[in-house]
Order: structure tokens, then sequence, then C-alpha cells
């Protein structure tokens, strides 16, 4: 193997996918990176996926199918790849996303450019795009780190427990796994992921990486199409239990910052407000208020107004797209 192009490993969770794992694969083996592998996890399928899949490793030999005889989620999915892979860097595709041809290409040059610059040990590599709702609304996505100051350490940790954001960081759009691409050693130095985790694996994967000093960065290239679907595992009561198991493994790190019931409060109002509970969810944030009084204000005037202003967009694309099929 050359070391101009060292191997690159794909991995793709696949679950109950028929209707997107073809296009996902497509985007994959059409990569222009000369080198790479495609790793398949199918999380115990009950669709045609087995079937898509099968035809698929028979048409490219550079695919490689796995499957797990039961449900085992996402992170599980995810470790299954790591510990199949063969390549020095491993970048995941989401079973029903669309990555531009030059991904990995942009990814390799992004984290090597960057190590060369600062010696950095541990590198996770996010990748803007594009997410599509199902009625047709894109917003733009701006990757961690895809322009200075990029984010590292404790201020991810900070960033995804608590909200924190440093003026000059540029934090973007969080830490998503289905753009991620990293060296293996990276992935090696927090044991992957944890398969307890049902939701939220990706942001306690990136704390632990956090914790161990590593360097969040991104591409400025749009170079994923992230599709918003719905799925059992996106229940508000699975994303609280994930939320309250994340909070809970930093619990000590959380209660030396003060912050531990604060964020168990907020927690609740985002359960009651995904669970379509809003006046739960306001009796919650009254009674957080009037504990943590400044924070609370703060923190609802950009976190909370960003998620109105974007829901209040998802609504009214929702709208101009009815009205237009009705004058058809």
């Amino acid at each position: 193997m050359s070391r101009a192009t060292p191997l690159i490993s794909i991995g793709v969770t696949c679950y109950n996918a028929a209707s997107t794992i073809d296009g996902a694969l497509k985007s994959a083996v059409r990569q222009d990176w000369p080198n790479f592998e495609v790793i398949v996890v199918d999380d115990a399928s009950s669709d045609r996926s087995p079937l898509i899949l099968e035809q698929w490793k028979q048409l490219d030999s550079r695919i490689k199918i796995h499957r797990h005889s039961r449900n085992l989620g996402c992170a599980a999915a995810r470790n299954t790849i790591l510990r199949q892979a063969s390549g020095a860097f491993v970048a995941f595709f989401d079973d029903d996303d669309i990555s531009r041809p030059d991904r990995l290409r942009r990814q390799y040059e992004r984290i090597t450019g960057y190590e060369t610059s600062t010696n950095a040990a541990l590198v996770a590599c996010y990748t803007s795009g594009t997410r599509l709702y199902p009625n047709g609304y894109a917003m733009p996505i701006r990757a961690i780190g895809s322009q200075p100051k990029e984010p590292r350490g404790t201020q991810v940790v900070d960033y995804l427990l608590t909200f924190t954001r440093l003026p000059r960081v540029f934090y973007g759009a969080g830490t998503p796994t289905c753009s991620l691409m990293a060296r293996i050693e990276t992935f090696a130095a927090v044991h992957g992921f944890d398969e307890a985790m049902r939701r939220q694996e990706d942001a306690d994967f990136a704390i632990r990486l956090g914790f161990k000093g590593c360097h969040f960065i991104g591409t400025i290239e749009p170079l994923v199409v992230q599709n918003a679907t719905e799925g059992s595992e996106k229940d508000p009561l699975i994303e609280q239990e994930s939320l309250l198991r994340l909070l809970e493994k930093n619990r000590d790190y959380l209660k030396c910052k003060h912050l531990y019931e604060y964020m168990l409060g907020w927690s609740e109002i985002r359960f009651r407000h995904f669970n379509g509970q809003p006046l739960l969810a306001l009796s919650a944030l009254l009674r957080l208020g009037v504990r943590f009084p400044a924070r609370t204000v703060g923190h609802f005037l950009t976190s909370a107004s960003r998620r109105f202003i974007h829901e209040r967009k998802i609504g009214s694309h929702r709208q101009h797209s009815a009205e237009k099929r009705r004058s058809v």
C-alpha cells in the first residue's frame, strides 16, 4: 500500500434501510480516493436490506458485509465496523445519506494538513453539508471547526454537556458521527462507542475524546447530504433516557462546575417540548429559572430561540409546499 494513498475504511451502519441504502452505497463506491474499502454492518434488518446488501457485495469486491443476529443499536454497529476495519482512517457514512465523491479526499487533506501545522495527536474531522427534512426543507450545516478557531479538549466537553460556548471558537453543528472521519488510533483512544447508549452516542464519543485533548476540525466544503428521517430510536423517551445516562456518566465533572442539577432540569424541558407537552415544558422552564435565573435566561435566548426559529422554518416550508400542491 502506497504511503501517499493509505487505505480508508468507509463504515456504513444499516437498519431497515431498503429505501435508502442503495443511494448511500452508490455514494460510497463512487469516492475518488483510490484506496478504500466499504464495511457495512446490517443491524438485524427485517426488511429487504440484507438482499440489497448481498447484491452490492456481488457487484463490488471492496464491499464487506457483516450482520448482527439481533438488533444491538447504532453504537454496537459502529464498534463492529471499527473491529473489522483494515484502514488507517475510518469514515462513517449513514445508510440514508449521500456523500460527495471527493468526501474522503477532502477530509484526508484536512486531517493531515491540520496535523502537520499543529502536531495534534488526536484529530476528529467532520464535514459541512445539508440536512434535508421530509417536507423538503433544506438546512445548511457548517461543520464544527470548519473555520478558526477550532475547538479542542474540554472546550467541546463543555459545549456538548452544558452548551457553554467560548467567544471566537467555532462549534458549528456539533459532532454527528455520520460526517466523521479520523485515524483508527483516534477511535481506539476511547475504545469506540458506548453500546449502552441508544441515542446521544455521538456526543458521548466526542466528550470522551475531548477529555483526551482531541482537536475537532471540519471541512468548509459541503460534502454530505443528510436525510432527517424518523425512526423508533428518535422517540423522545429514548432520547431523554440516553441524555440522562450521558449526564450521569459525567456527573462528577458537572458537579465540579455546579451544573449537574441545572442540566437535569434542562433535560426535562427538552423532553417535554419534543414530547408535545408545551405547558409542562413551560412549567419546567419556570422552575429552572427560579433556581438558576441568569443561566436559564441566557440558555433559552440562545439554544431555545434557535430551535424555535428552526421549527418555524420547517413549518413555513411545509405550509408553502402544501399550498403549492393545492394550486397545481
